[in-house]
């Protein structure tokens, strides 16, 4: 089955075995933008709605601001929500957390209807701030995860209704940061972000980095934590859903308190029911060519650097979801137009001692005989 779009710039897109989901664009960064993606995935948030952001590193981190998010978040009556870092800096530990948050804005004296909750909280290494979500191969695609349970914040019993609401951009672990981090790292307690980053042989939260090495371990890690709390928000009387915001996309994290300065221009907002088809769309706009003005390879180069599309990858294998969307642009009113593979196909080729051949090329020829990165994938060239 093709990926197929409606008419925007020639937008890349694969083909793949399983069924379409819609991710909903438009270009315009707003707070009515938000509104309009959210009402375009259909029925209303119900119960009490968490709305997930990342309060990010400082003031200069590309986190999303409050001018952006405030209205649309009151407008479903959400609670923003969030977890303390495992990583030593400004969010480690709650007090250092509020003190953050009150900068940033992100309260009811900022204008939210209510205050950030930080969801592991009541005791950020403790059973108290956690909550334990199984994980197995019996709700994993028979796939057996690199550990039993995702240990994400406790108050996230608490609600019914997620919004998982990213600021897509790079990341300097996973290549790349969307809904899949923001809700796997993201939502996790400190002990549960250690087990990710060491793939399940750390639970020691200020010894995260102990066993960390296992580039493809932390990525299927991320995809089986997102896929837990999915899962659990798939239970009867709840849903979850999700929101990709590509704006200041640098290819540093908000995690990064000194980002640096983002050399791609801003795209829009997309959201979707399925997270994977989601994040998977903002990578296709990555992977357009770059005009003047708008440099997408260093983002490339440091997705291909991390292996950071085999969180798709895996997500897709455990179930969590596609990479086969239609792309439904809220600007236009156009009919859904299928692309040919000559028109969507762009390659990014690397030797594999990491040196550019390539990028954004519409074919392979030329190429010397011999073996190279493709796309991020190791081929042979004869």
């Amino acid at each position: 089955m093709k990926r197929t779009i409606l008419s925007i710039a020639m937008m890349a897109v694969a083909t793949a075995m399983m069924a379409q989901a819609n991710v909903y664009f438009t270009k315009e960064i707003s707070a009515e933008s938000l509104q309009k993606v959210y009402e375009a995935l259909g029925g209303p948030a119900i119960g009490r709605v968490a709305v997930k952001i990342s309060t990010g590193e400082s003031s200069n981190s590309n986190q999303l601001r409050p001018a952006l998010i405030q209205a649309f978040v009151n407008g479903v009556d959400g609670t923003l929500v969030e977890c303390n870092t495992t990583y030593s800096g400004s969010r480690s530990t709650t007090a250092n957390h509020r003190n953050q948050i009150r900068q940033r804005g992100y309260t009811v004296a900022g204008g939210f209807k209510y205050e950030l909750d930080l969801m592991d909280s009541d005791g950020a290494d403790s059973a108290a701030g956690e909550l334990e979500l199984p994980m197995s191969a019996d709700n994993m695609n028979g796939v057996t995860p690199h550990f039993p349970n995702a240990v994400v914040g406790a108050h996230m019993a608490n609600y019914d209704f997620m919004i998982n609401l990213a600021h897509f951009k790079g990341h300097q672990m996973g290549g790349f940061g969307g809904v899949l981090k923001n809700q796997s790292i993201g939502m996790s307690a400190r002990r549960g972000k250690a087990l990710i980053h060491s793939a399940g042989r750390n639970t020691v939260s200020e010894q995260w980095m102990r066993y960390a090495g296992d580039q493809d371990g932390f990525l299927e890690s991320m995809a089986e934590v997102a896929n837990a709390i999915h899962q659990y928000f798939h239970q009867e009387g709840k849903n979850i859903i999700y929101i990709d915001v590509m704006n200041n996309i640098s290819v540093d994290c908000d995690c990064n308190g000194r980002p640096a300065s983002p050399q791609m221009k801003d795209v829009g907002i997309l959201a979707s029911t399925d997270p994977v088809a989601l994040d998977q769309a903002c990578l296709d706009f990555v992977n357009l060519p770059s005009t003047a003005g708008d440099n997408h390879q260093p983002l490339l180069n440091r997705i291909r650097q991390q292996h950071g599309t085999h969180i798709i990858e895996h997500a897709e294998k455990i179930g969590l979801g596609s990479p086969s969307y239609t792309l439904v642009n809220l600007d236009e009113a156009d009919a859904i137009v299928p692309l040919t593979a000559p028109e969507r196909l762009r390659y990014n080729v690397f030797t594999v001692d990491g040196q550019s051949v390539l990028g954004n090329a519409k074919s392979l020829d030329g190429l010397a005989k011999g073996l190279y990165i493709v796309n991020g994938k190791k081929q042979y060239i004869k």
